[in-house]
This record gives C-alpha cells, sequence and structure tokens, in this order.
C-alpha cells in the first residue's frame, strides 16, 4: 500500500492499492475512486464495538474498499479546514488514545474501541464527552485535524493544559484528567470555557490549532436570529 495526503486547506489522502489490500473509513468518508475498488459496508470488529463508535461519536458503520486489481486508488478528504496526520500504530504498541470525530481512515489491522477515562468526572463534566477511542493493533491510521498539528513529547512529570476540543490524540501512556477553570471571574470573563484538559507525560501528544466547534459556534451567533 502506497499513500500520499496531497491539497493544502481541505487535504486528502489518496490510497494506492494492489489487489486484495483493503482500507476502512467511517460512512460516507471516501473523496473519489478509480475503477477496482469494491466497498463493503459493516460494524467493523461487531456489533458492540460499532455501538461503541457512536457513544464516541463515530459512525457506527464503517466502509471497507478493497482493491479487485493492482494501482487501483481511493481518496478520503477531511471535512473542515485542517491536515491529514499519518500515524503507524508500530511506534504505539500499547495503543492510541483519539479524540471524537478525528478518525479519517485505517488499514483492516487496526482496531477501534471505546475507551472509558480512568476518572468518570473528566468525561461527565468535560464537554468533549468522556468516552474516547482507542487505537490499536498494527499498521497505519489517519487522523482529520482541525487547523494545525501540533507534536510535542511530554516528559515524565510534563503537565500540558489543553482545551478540551484542541486534544487530537495521545499515547496511553499519558494520564488524562479534565479540570475545572479556577476563579469566577475567569470562568464568565475569560472566554476561555468552563474546562481543561490536564494530560501529563511520558509519551506523545497531538493537539490541534483549531476547535471547529467554537468556530461554528462564532459563526452562528453571527447570523440573523429572526
Amino acid at each position: 500500500m502506497k499513500y500520499e495526503i496531497m491539497g493544502g486547506t481541505v487535504p486528502a489522502v489518496e490510497f494506492q492499492l494492489n489487489k486484495n489490500e483493503a482500507i476502512f473509513s467511517q460512512k460516507g468518508g471516501m473523496a473519489w475512486q478509480t475503477e477496482g475498488i469494491d466497498m463493503k459496508t459493516n460494524a467493523h470488529g461487531g456489533v458492540m464495538k460499532s455501538l461503541g463508535r457512536m457513544f464516541a461519536g463515530e459512525s457506527i458503520f464503517m466502509n471497507t474498499y478493497t482493491a479487485t486489481r493492482d494501482d487501483a486508488r481511493v481518496a478520503f478528504a477531511t471535512t473542515v479546514p485542517g491536515d491529514i496526520i499519518p500515524l503507524n500504530l508500530t511506534d504505539s504498541p500499547n495503543g492510541f488514545m483519539l479524540q471524537k470525530g478525528c478518525f479519517l481512515c485505517a488499514e483492516p489491522t487496526v482496531n477501534l474501541n471505546i475507551a472509558l477515562t480512568k476518572r468518570f468526572s473528566a468525561g461527565l463534566l468535560g464537554g468533549e464527552g468522556f468516552v474516547l477511542q482507542k487505537a490499536t493493533g498494527t499498521g497505519m491510521v489517519f487522523l482529520e485535524v482541525d487547523g494545525d498539528p501540533i507534536e510535542k513529547v511530554l516528559a515524565p512529570g510534563e503537565v500540558l493544559k489543553v482545551d478540551t476540543g484542541n486534544v487530537v490524540g495521545f499515547e496511553t501512556s499519558v494520564s488524562y484528567e479534565v479540570e475545572t477553570v479556577k476563579g469566577l471571574g475567569n470562568i464568565f470573563l475569560g472566554g476561555e470555557g468552563l474546562f481543561l484538559t490536564k494530560l501529563v507525560g511520558p509519551g506523545k501528544v497531538i493537539i490541534q490549532t483549531q476547535n471547529f466547534g467554537d468556530f461554528a459556534g462564532r459563526i452562528l451567533s453571527l447570523l440573523p436570529r429572526n
């Protein structure tokens, strides 16, 4: 399997597949394809896993695109301006935690499962949902990022506090907790929301420069309310 990330403002990743090679994605994620691609829709990983993906904000069903001949091509594009990050799970053998909505596509050897945070309050109060996805297995998974991606490697005990909507994912060695912004004045006047995600190393963290939910909210606030 070969792939190329192309485009700028709203990029896409195009795969060149040989016969019997495959890629799966969320329903409706495909942008274009050539002849020689067979699509099948199913509950990837079983019914229980697919229901878990629903709670994580993803599709219940996944589409698998399999090449029926060599040099067949299929591409998947982002839904908003941003970037695409290729993530090799071989570099993260214990898996990678993903924020809801950032999964774009992956090789069939990648498994997606729901993962609960260690502290129930982290998601119950965190505004972004306490259900995360955990990508495990081998092979490549491709993540959709709003705005520009920023990668950081946290040292043991190093703390990074991020707006909850700006978290893309992190290695399982990184602990995750949502804390309340301190001070009533900061909460009501600071404009940064009520919660921050606290990430504690060691491990790799991926964040995004844009929270599209906030961006959409700003646009809605400018629309006529008649």
